[in-house]
């Protein structure tokens, strides 16, 4: 599908921007400069009959991103929680794409459960209701299960929701071939790449039952962290398109008149939201990759409930330890540290001045401390931190991404609860935490006997290794063939020692 055609869905929606006036706005909020604005709007005028003319009773980025469709309202989404970016009066229009859209009728819900579950919707559920929340890619509806009676949440996709979410995303590939090919200079953010991440994990999230496997997991290993709860799938009654958990009743995250009223203290929400991420991210490697206010509920006990797992991230262990160093570096203020982590994990190339990079990560982290954090401009923080970026020809990580976006939508939401919270200070406690336990000498520790455990399972094996490596690299090289040293590969216990050596070696140098 990937081909020319897709030059009318992108000229579609600009020319949908324009029609419905979100165009003007979006450039106003992000600070556009005026040429740009200018430049922009002339270029798409000409084109704003073909666009789309949406809903006209809502504002116009609303109206224009539920128009274009599932992945355009993704990316409202995203906004929804930024109120320091895009402005507090436009965040709280975008807050319907969170669970607020328009449903689709019961009839098809219930029809779904029963293709997907292979009994008739009313045999399953006593009680199945109408929508009581509504987003891109499915809704939930309050339901009792007929053998237990017990009240549970159906979550059921969109009719058609999958080629919707096709046709965009093609659009979206080829736009960033396009972009890679006119503007050489932009691949080193990896357009395609992006894309290609977040196809992935649309695709995962239109399967319900990776949903529920992801919910599984997340449960277990959240089970000992205070005040927060997920609920409990019922796999039995899960499956593609449908997924069943239990009920979670409390207020949304988003309502803070609510919240007030029912006398929670949301600084402390917006606190404890930041270091449960920090600490799934860090400590797990694992952690809810969509944590908006819409998939956030309180419970009358000051718990946090998490649901909709459909994006979920995760992050191996060297990646978590780099992460955690570059944020306690901020955190310390320790800026030429964290500019030689940013070197060591290879994100910036060596032929760079690494004190320079120090310097400019310094302008970048000064600004934060000791200033109240509702002077801070997020906008221009990262508008600054992206030309820092770009002068030292870092390359996009996508396996950061819905880390670093994730982090961005959490600290939203927590602003959103509370705009004094400073993310810098409440992550302190957490990231140094997880700087005691997994990088000093209790790391050093586990890691030995993780390579011992390893080493030792292929102790019998190691001989053969190792000579058939030699062996290799000797012909590569078209070299002589060595004879390969007898009391190394007498057995196991040589070969072990030398791996314990090489991991000792590997954190003293």
């Amino acid at each position: 599908m990937r081909g020319p055609h897709n030059i009318w869905r992108l000229i579609r929606t600009g020319a949908t921007l324009e029609r419905t006036g979100a165009m003007g706005v979006v450039l106003t909020a992000f600070e556009a400069p005026r040429a740009l604005r200018i430049l922009a709007r002339s270029l798409v005028w000409p084109f704003r009959w073909l666009g789309i003319k949406g809903d006209v009773t809502q504002p116009p980025v609303v109206r224009a991103l539920t128009a274009l469709g599932p992945a355009y309202i993704k990316f409202g989404q995203v906004l929804s929680t930024r109120p320091d970016v895009v402005g507090a009066e436009m965040a709280t229009q975008l807050r319907v794409l969170q669970d607020k859209l328009p449903p689709f009728s019961i009839a098809a819900a219930k029809q779904a459960v029963a293709q997907e579950l292979g009994r008739p919707a009313d045999a399953v559920f006593s009680e199945f209701s109408e929508p009581v929340a509504a987003a891109s890619i499915a809704q939930v509806h309050k339901a009792r299960l007929a053998d237990t009676g017990e009240t549970v949440a159906v979550k059921v996709l969109r009719p058609g929701i999958e080629r919707a979410f096709r046709k965009d995303v093609d659009a979206f590939y080829f736009a960033a071939d396009v972009i890679e090919f006119i503007a050489p200079f932009s691949r080193r953010l990896r357009p395609r790449a992006v894309i290609e991440h977040f196809d992935g994990v649309v695709t995962g999230e239109l399967d319900l039952r990776l949903e529920s496997a992801s919910a599984s997991e997340f449960s277990a290993n959240t089970q000992g962290d205070a005040g927060f709860q997920v609920p409990v799938v019922k796999w039995e009654y899960s499956s593609r398109r449908v997924m069943t958990m239990d009920w979670a009743e409390g207020v949304s995250l988003g309502d803070n008149a609510a919240l007030d009223a029912a006398g929670h203290d949301r600084h402390a929400l917006g606190s404890r939201v930041l270091q449960l991420f920090l600490s799934h991210a860090l400590r797990d490697g694992f952690f809810h990759a969509d944590m908006h206010q819409g998939n956030l509920k309180v419970a009358a006990n000051g718990d946090i409930i998490a649901y909709d797992f459909g994006i979920m991230g995760h992050i191996d262990e060297y990646t978590r330890r780099v992460y955690a160093e570059i944020l306690f570096g901020f955190i310390q203020r320790d800026y030429q540290r964290v500019a030689e982590v940013h070197f060591e994990a290879g994100y910036v190339s060596a032929h760079q001045d690494v004190d320079e990079f120090a310097r400019a990560l310094r302008a970048v982290g000064e600004p934060i401390f000791g200033m109240d954090a509702t002077r801070i401009s997020m906008g221009r923080l990262l508008n600054y931190l992206f030309e820092v970026t770009e002068r030292f020809g870092m390359e996009t990580r996508t396996e950061l991404i819905l880390l670093q976006r994730t982090m961005v939508v959490v600290e939203g939401v927590a602003r959103s609860l509370d705009n004094t919270i400073n993310i810098w200070d409440v992550a302190k406690p957490v990231v140094g935490g997880y700087i005691k336990d997994s990088i000093g000498p209790r790391a050093l520790a586990q890691d030995l006997m993780k390579t011992a455990r390893v080493l030792g399972r292929f102790g019998p094996r190691l001989p053969k290794l190792v000579e058939a490596a030699l062996i290799r690299q000797a012909s590569e090289e078209e070299a002589p063939q060595r004879r390969v040293w007898p009391w190394v590969l007498t057995g196991g216990t040589a070969g072990l020692a030398l791996g314990i050596a090489g991991t000792l070696a590997l954190y003293w140098l």
